[in-house]
């Protein structure tokens, strides 16, 4: 019986921030309002934990998918501080239509060290997997939609994380 091939976003990017913050800027709330425009969250940094993040219903349609915004939603299944989690079981409940999922996401972090002109500073390697198993148009499109969101997403977060805006770190929430 022949697999179906895996299909989803995969995305990586240095950012000058320890991966403790990269990776709380996942899960506060205020930080993703700011740089991922979420309006609400649950977002639980430890095994077993709720990611459960909704956006606005987009103004614009989308010929497949709908509108853009929603829910999207996981459980934690593991969590590393200063080094990554993994959300399975996730799904994208879009403003209307069927949900999409389900899906794993994951984000990891590694340092690295980058060479300047003044010298060498450690950076973290931020990498972001999105993951399906399905290849149906409307599943293709998702993948595509997000596959431009992300980067400017991650992009964002690099600055606001860079710019001295980002102070929430992962002590926070034990």
């Amino acid at each position: 019986m022949p697999r179906r091939r895996e299909i989803g976003f995969d995305h990586s990017l240095r950012i000058d921030a320890p991966p403790g913050k990269v990776l709380a800027a996942f899960f506060d709330a205020r930080a993703l309002a700011e740089w991922w425009e979420v309006e609400t969250s649950v977002a639980t940094p430890r095994v077993l934990g709720a990611y459960a993040l909704q956006w606005p219903s987009s103004e614009e349609t989308d010929d497949l998918l709908g509108p853009l915004g929603g829910i999207f939603h996981g459980t934690v299944i593991d969590f590393q501080p200063d080094r990554g989690f993994f959300v399975g079981d996730c799904y994208w409940l879009p403003p209307e239509g069927d949900p999409v999922g389900p899906m794993a996401f994951e984000v990891t972090c590694s340092t690295a060290d980058t060479s300047t002109r003044t010298g060498t500073v450690r950076t973290t390697l931020l990498r972001v997997v999105q993951r399906g198993l399905d290849d149906s148009p409307r599943w293709l499109r998702y993948y595509e939609v997000i596959g431009t969101g992300w980067p400017k997403a991650l992009e964002t977060l690099k600055a606001y994380l860079e710019h001295g805006r980002g102070v929430w770190d992962l002590r926070d929430y034990k």
